[in-house]
């Protein structure tokens, strides 16, 4: 487990303290995906660095399998990060030694012997799907490839934790879910718990149980993967996953929205709807109904951890009351409506 209590690291500037990551609590059970979302600036590598204490934490606790290393020696902590592994995104292999040999390096490292390096060697290989390269190196492997050798040379001391540094960031889209199909693997099979950090949302959508959203180094949400992306809270988390999932409105609609109700009683709405929900016939149902015009403007429909995910922007005209009721029916069904503005 992965607690972080009122964690802060700040650094100095010239004449300006920057902070890079304030005031975070965080609890990661034993066994969990989760992924730290955020643009570029969030904060989010210097989070995640500062979980095996790669960044030292200006104040707050770091509390790993019950251990608070902020408080250990320098020993001590040298003995609690063989426990926690770390992939980066540009891999950091040695050019000069084959696959064998980058995985082998920790535990040479560890004092373990030549017999031990082998058979954990060739069983890592094995994990990661690429025993038939035990002898190439970095060059002549590809990018994906280079992720599973550093993937196994991370497992190679049999840490509890895994840290993923943007651990797709540098690999084509094919890699990207060949990778993240591994990790979640590695997950089921080993237990690892892992921690990812990623700007991508459809990594989280793909691999992650939980993710919260980092921006200016300020936890602003966090929850499961589906209510984030059916229910997000914070601007920032609307406007990630608005563009992930190609929802945001057309400049040309955007244009033509008012704050306040017009005279032609019409509006814009975004309904959003999981699960059962999504199996309602819901624009021929508010059609015949309540006796409104809808205009389907935009739909799109997600498989996100085996729920169906579902979006539609569509126009609604007719009186007002009866506009009032068509919206106060679909909440009652446990549909997300939001009025994005009138038109």
């Amino acid at each position: 487990m992965i607690e972080l209590k009122q964690l802060n690291k700040s650094y100095r500037l010239k004449q300006r303290t920057i902070a890079a990551v304030q005031d975070i609590n965080l609890t990661i059970e034993r066994g969990e995906i989760f992924g730290i979302l955020g643009k570029s600036g969030a904060g989010k590598s210097t989070l995640l660095r500062c979980v095996n204490l790669l960044e030292k934490p200006s104040s707050g606790q770091v509390i790993v399998n019950n251990v608070d290393l902020v408080k250990l020696s320098p020993r001590q902590l040298r003995n609690e990060r063989r426990k926690i592994g770390m992939i980066f995104q540009h891999f950091n292999l040695l050019s000069s030694r084959t696959a064998f040999g980058n995985i082998a390096l920790p535990l040479e490292l560890a004092g373990k012997s030549q017999a031990e390096i082998q058979r954990a060697v060739l069983s890592l290989l094995d994990l990661v799907h690429l025993k038939e390269h035990i002898d190439h190196y970095p060059q002549q492997l590809s990018g994906g490839q280079k992720q599973r050798v550093a993937i196994a040379r991370a497992l190679a001391t049999q840490p509890d934790i895994l840290l993923c540094d943007e651990a797709t960031s540098a690999l084509d889209a094919n890699s990207t879910l060949s990778i993240l199909n591994l990790l979640k693997e590695i997950n089921q099979t080993l237990g690892v718990t892992i921690l990812l950090i990623t700007h991508e949302l459809d990594v989280i959508k793909q691999i992650c149980h939980r993710a919260g959203v980092l921006d200016h180094g300020k936890l602003i949400e966090q929850g499961s993967v589906i209510d984030l992306f059916a229910q997000p809270q914070a601007a920032v988390t609307k406007q990630l996953v608005q563009k992930a999932l190609h929802l945001e409105l057309p400049q040309a609609i955007k244009n033509k929205l008012h704050a306040e109700r017009g005279e032609n009683n019409s509006l814009i709405v975004r309904l959003t709807f999981y699960g059962q929900a999504s199996d309602t016939p819901l624009i021929t149902t508010l059609s015949k109904k309540f006796d409104v015009t809808i205009n389907l403007l935009q739909a799109n429909i997600e498989n996100i951890q085996d729920t169906t995910l579902g979006f539609t922007v569509c126009q609604l005209s007719g009186e007002a009351e009866a506009i009032q009721q068509a919206l106060d029916y679909v909440r009652s069904l446990s549909i997300m409506a939001e009025v994005l503005g009138y038109v």
